[in-house]
């Protein structure tokens, strides 16, 4: 990947070059007959590598989730089934379920395939108002790993009404990555997605964890959510390494400055300075000095000094 990606900066480096290399000579070699720097022409290669570098900068999402998988926190009050829905996941059984509540006092995690794709469950402790000193400091972190999640399953048992504690987690969590599951649907459901609270929530699914049914519905929920279907390893160009973004990110700003100096009928050296400043951000990630690539075009061209 790192190596399609170098590709990829290079073609867009060879358009920018070009503009710049014949910007450089006229100015510095006026003597030289060189192309004539069109406006609009320079536009269009400002733009075009523009939209390709949002591109390479927006394929970092994607490139953090195959890096790193989808972290995700599952929460919910004690017995809401929220250890059954992760051995129903991972097809054993992983965690402890039983009938008393506060059995999960720390984090369990676990990682799962989807398309191809790492989920990185956390099974959390249930939330709960408790004296337990040792349970309060399970449900704090809880509350942290949600937080800090890519992705937050509220698991609620369906069977019953919503109580304080369902609506406090409703209340706490992000909408837009949040997925309720409205657990227990083999048993009379008492709640539904037009309940109060959970008609809030575009991400609603019932499931039952205890007979393992509906997970799959879980499965393409997340895929929707993530649009893990979009993503091919094999033929996508995508950004995994933080420092290659902010890079891009930095070129992307540059191209920009170049365009508004254009709209403002700036000289063109000064249209020049930014686009130069774009070969420094991009040779940052493939190695290159803009001025040595600057000279080298200049003298591979014209003939000067001859």
């Amino acid at each position: 990947m790192e190596g399609y990606l170098a590709e990829q900066i290079k073609k867009i480096k060879e358009g920018l070059l070009e503009v710049i290399t014949n910007i450089e000579v006229s100015i510095d070699y006026p003597e030289y007959d060189t192309p004539e720097v069109l406006e609009d022409d320079l536009k269009n290669k400002i733009n075009e590598a523009t939209k390709k570098l949002e591109i390479l900068e927006k394929s970092f999402d994607n490139g953090k989730i195959i890096k790193e998988g989808i972290k995700t926190a599952i929460i919910g009050k004690p017995n809401s089934g929220k250890s059954s829905l992760l051995n129903a996941i991972l097809k054993e059984e992983r965690a402890i379920v039983t009938e008393y509540e506060g059995t999960t006092r720390d984090t369990i995690e676990e990682f799962v395939n989807i398309n191809g794709i790492p989920l990185k469950l956390i099974d959390t402790a249930g939330i709960r108002k408790t004296d337990n000193e040792v349970e309060k400091i399970g449900i704090e972190k809880s509350k942290k790993i949600a937080k800090d999640a890519d992705l937050i399953i509220v698991i609620i048992d369906g069977s019953k009404d919503l109580t304080d504690i369902d609506n406090e987690i409703l209340d706490s969590v992000n909408q837009s990555k949040t997925i309720i599951i409205l657990n227990k649907m083999d048993l009379e459901q008492k709640i539904n997605e037009n309940t109060d609270k959970i008609k809030n929530f575009k991400n609603v699914i019932k499931i039952s964890a205890l007979k393992k049914e509906g997970i799959e519905n879980l499965y393409e929920k997340i895929t929707e959510l993530f649009n893990l279907n979009k993503i091919n390893v094999d033929n996508d160009i995508i950004i995994t390494n933080e420092r290659h973004k902010n890079q891009i990110q930095k070129a992307i700003k540059n191209l920009n400055d170049a365009k508004n100096s254009l709209n403002s009928h700036m000289p063109i050296d000064i249209v020049a300075i930014s686009l130069k400043e774009v070969l420094t951000n991009l040779g940052e990630i493939t190695g290159e000095e803009a001025s040595e690539e600057i000279i080298n075009e200049i003298f591979s061209r014209f003939c000067l000094g001859k």
